[in-house]
């Protein structure tokens, strides 16, 4: 019996294509990274019996990165990045071992099938799957084939099985297309960010922005906000002048007419014309004409047009809006939701979704009306030759969906409803009127025949006041001629929905990557969202922009980015050579980026303008080791230390509150201490500026602060107050906090564990003798007498935190609140001692540390 390995994208596709196939006949286990399962069960396989494994990744399993010199933005030109530096495929997120979960599923397997999502990134990955599972896959007999791809668009019945009966080849024009996106983007961006970065963080304090990127697609998107921007700052507003004449066709109604001249701008003008018809006492009708007109029903639905009714009229970011629409996907209530397809197939059934909506409360009636009268055939639109447009392909509920689900469903249920309802029809009048030589109109519609707009109410024709009966020669009284002055208005900011249409029309990016550059440039803070969400850039979207047009507008137009998609476009077709399309670029900006450098100044001169050098940005906070004068702590992102007098700038931790450390100073540079803290209920600790930038020692890594510093003697370091090894992570040690009396607490150097304990003891120390039984540092701790939980109402015990009796119910294990969203942590995941949970011996950097300190310090400097 042969064993046929298949991967979907995601954990519940694989359930959900395993649970079609299997008819529900399967059994499930969890693969060996706790993220994916695998599903079994036994079928048949191209004429023969066969086992099948059903298990899916988590998205790419690789991802492209610089090898590790190159990662160092202190050590490398910028300018090498765009050639010299090699580059290499590392796993995506190598918590998940992805990597070793399909090799260890792909052992002894025969066939492959791939189920990934049907698109280019999805291609993509089949062949990083086919990376990691063809070397443990039995070796084929002769030309056997061995590798499927199946194609699907939505996940019902109908459609996997027909994926499944249909079995066709990963595309690998297509995986490479994407392969050279990832590298150009890679390449050019790093180089451009890096450098911008370093230079203007070096000069400007108020930046408020923690990393000041570029990239080939998110500039052009913030032009396009920047461009706006431009025109409202330069619009100068004129006043015009409108005449507005009233009739009173009947003595209690008014007809008001629109003048065919529109407006004039000269107030001379324009009352001249009011002079001229006031004379007149009547309106004559000079004509009546009537015609029946057509609002053609919506085309079928793609990304890009979902993309925009979410912003525009569900108040939905695009970003937001596409996760909701995976999700959906997966569940099966729609198909596939990238797609730039408008025009579905001859062979799509589209009565087949209809009447799975026709039980719905909301457009039960206009569905089973559609059905027995027969439907229209959909618009023909535009076939890009991927998936059929967005269906919904099962009924649901909004008890089911709930929320944004829900409402985003709604849209696409009722717009495909929308696509095969007939159109909407309306009776147009116009009657022209003459007041004396001047002529007036007056436009009124009547609806003949809703159509579509029952279902999409929202394009429904406004109801009007009906016009009068009237013939050529008839005579009105006038009832009022008056003038207006008015005046030009600017155009509003760019609706995230106008910039999405934007991007399409220019090509920038691609449906699936529009919503992430959009959200790439709100995250940077160089626009930010108002209401309406419309989009606002910031100071230092506005700088940047201004300064790239004055260097070289082709990093911000969209025309250069235009052209290289249609070359990734030609490469997903087979029509360029990947090497060739790469080189070329990269050399085009390659030279972009030495004439930017060379021309910084022109940007620079900007920058001045809007922002406070270094010097002039912060208060002062603590001393410098160097001159020993005060350094300034500037808060705006990215938090950090300037001395004006040395001119040096020291990066700090992010994503909390520093403060001045009781002034003690390193006894290495002679820097004062800052103490770093995430909040109440998060961990703290202190760091030597200097040393945090420059590691003192060659176990050290820039970036840490004095609970992970080795030296032997600073009362602050690891070596002074580190307690055991960390009980969740691989390599942390629990270090206690000196600071956080009376509610102390130890917390991991590396990750977000925190172990509360003695609550309310006078002093705690960390002893320098270590526990017999795992290790540890043994601790000092002094009670007072009338708060001493102590038995026998002692106030002085020394033991192991770990292993001592007497400490333990006075320990307890948490997580702790980070500010930042990454990492978030359970609060109280699990209390009590933590002895044997999850630790290692030897949990103590250096338990047992040589008598005599300076036979350690020999040790460390030699």
């Amino acid at each position: 019996m042969r064993t046929v390995l298949m991967v979907a994208e995601k954990p519940s596709l694989a359930q959900s294509i395993a649970k079609i196939l299997s008819r529900g006949n399967m059994s499930s286990r969890k693969g060996l990274n706790g993220a994916c399962s695998v599903h079994e069960y036994t079928g048949s396989f191209m004429g023969q019996s066969a086992h099948f494994k059903m298990t899916s990744v988590c998205g790419h399993v690789m991802t492209l990165d610089f090898i590790g010199k190159y990662n160092s933005w202190d050590k490398v030109d910028p300018a090498e990045l765009f050639s010299k530096a090699p580059t290499e495929k590392k796993e995506a997120n190598p918590k998940l071992t992805m990597v070793k979960f399909l090799q260890v599923e792909g052992r002894g397997c025969d066939c492959i099938v791939l189920w990934l999502d049907c698109d280019k990134e999805g291609e993509n990955i089949c062949f990083e799957v086919l990376d990691a599972v063809l070397p443990v896959m039995n070796k084929p007999r002769g030309t056997e084939r061995t590798i499927y791809r199946a194609k699907f668009s939505s996940i019902t019945d109908t459609d996997i099985c027909n994926a499944m009966n249909h079995l066709g080849e990963p595309n690998r024009n297509e995986a490479l297309s994407v392969d050279a996106r990832q590298e150009l983007d890679l390449r050019i961006g790093c180089a451009f960010t890096r450098f911008q970065t370093k230079y203007f963080q070096g000069k400007y304090g108020n930046l408020d922005s923690s990393l000041i990127s570029f990239g080939p697609c998110q500039t052009p998107t913030l032009g396009f906000c920047v461009e706006r921007h431009d025109k409202i700052q330069s619009f100068k507003p004129e006043t015009y002048w409108v005449l507005q004449a009233k009739v009173n066709p009947e003595k209690e109604s008014s007809l008001t007419l629109d003048w065919d001249r529109v407006r004039v701008f000269d107030r001379e003008v324009a009352q001249m014309f009011l002079n001229i018809t006031k004379m007149a006492k009547e309106a004559k009708v000079e004509s009546v004409s009537k015609k029946e007109k057509v609002k053609q029903r919506p085309l079928a639905l793609n990304t890009v047009e979902m993309l925009r009714v979410a912003s525009a009229a569900l108040g939905m970011g695009p970003q937001h809006a596409m996760q909701i629409a995976e999700r959906l996907y997966t569940q099966g209530y729609i198909s596939y939701p990238r797609t730039e397809t408008t025009h579905y197939p001859e062979n799509f059934d589209l009565k087949g979704c209809l009447r799975q909506q026709a039980n719905n409360p909301y457009w039960a009636e206009t569905v089973k009306v559609l059905l027995s009268e027969g439907i229209n055939r959909p618009r023909k639109g535009h076939d890009a030759g991927d998936h059929p447009p967005i269906t919904p392909m099962r009924a649901a509920t909004e008890a089911e969906l709930g929320g944004d689900g829900w409402r985003l469903y709604e849209y696409i249920t009722r717009h495909f409803i929308a696509t095969v309802s007939a159109d909407c029809k309306y009776l147009q009048t116009t009657i022209s009127f003459s007041i004396g030589p001047e002529r007036f109109t007056c436009v009124g519609k009547v609806v003949t025949s809703p159509g579509f707009t029952e279902i999409m109410p929202w394009h429904s024709i406004p109801l009007e006041e009906s016009l009068p009966h009237c013939e050529k020669g008839d005579l009105f009284p006038i009832g009022e001629i008056k003038l207006l002055e008015k005046q030009t208005s600017p155009p509003d900011y760019l609706t995230e929905a106008e910039l999405i249409t934007l991007m399409e029309k220019h090509g920038i990016g691609t449906d699936a990557s529009i919503p992430v550059h959009i959200n790439n440039i709100c995250q940077r803070n160089y626009v930010t969202v108002e209401s309406g969400r419309r989009l606002k850039p910031t100071n230092l979207g506005i700088v940047l922009v201004h300064g790239y047009y004055k260097i070289d507008a082709e990093l911000v137009l969209p025309t250069i980015r235009s052209a290289v998609e249609k070359q990734l476009n030609l490469i997903a077709l087979g029509k360029a050579n990947y090497h060739q399309v790469l080189e070329h670029t990269l050399d085009i900006f390659k030279r972009k980026f030495h004439y930017f450098v060379d021309s910084i100044a022109g940007m620079d001169e900007l920058m001045e303008v809007s922002f406070s050098p270094l010097a002039a940005t912060g208060k002062p906070l603590s001393r410098c080791g160097k001159c020993h004068r005060f350094m300034k702590y500037i808060q705006a992102k990215p938090s950090r230390l300037h001395c004006s007098h040395c001119d040096d700038t020291y990066s700090l931790p992010q994503n909390g509150t520093i403060k001045l450390y009781k002034e003690l100073r390193c006894p290495l540079d002679d820097f004062e201490l800052v103490l770093w803290s995430s909040g109440s209920r998060g961990k703290s600790y202190p760091l030597c500026p200097y040393c945090y930038n420059h590691p003192p020692f060659r176990d050290m890594k820039k970036g840490m602060g004095c609970n992970e510093c080795t030296h032997p003697t600073c009362q602050h370091s690891l070596s002074m107050l580190g307690i055991g090894q960390c009980v969740e992570c691989e390599n942390g040690v629990l270090v206690l906090d000196s600071t956080s009396g009376p509610k102390w607490k130890m917390a991991c150097n590396k990750c977000n564990v925190i172990v509360h304990f003695f609550e309310n003891a006078h002093k705690v120390r960390v002893s320098p003798e270590t526990c017999d039984a795992c290790e540890a540092a043994l601790v000092d701790v002094d009670f007072n007498k009338a708060k001493s939980p102590l038995p026998g109402d002692e106030t002085q015990h020394s033991g192991c935190v770990f292993c001592d009796p007497v400490f333990q119910d006075l320990v307890e294990l948490k997580h702790a609140a980070m500010r930042h969203p990454m990492h978030r942590g359970g609060q109280g995941k699990r209390q009590g001692r933590g002895r044997g949970k999850g630790r290692r011996p030897g949990g103590r950097l250096n338990p047992k540390k040589p008598k005599d300190k300076m036979a350690a310090l020999a040790a460390y400097f030699v």
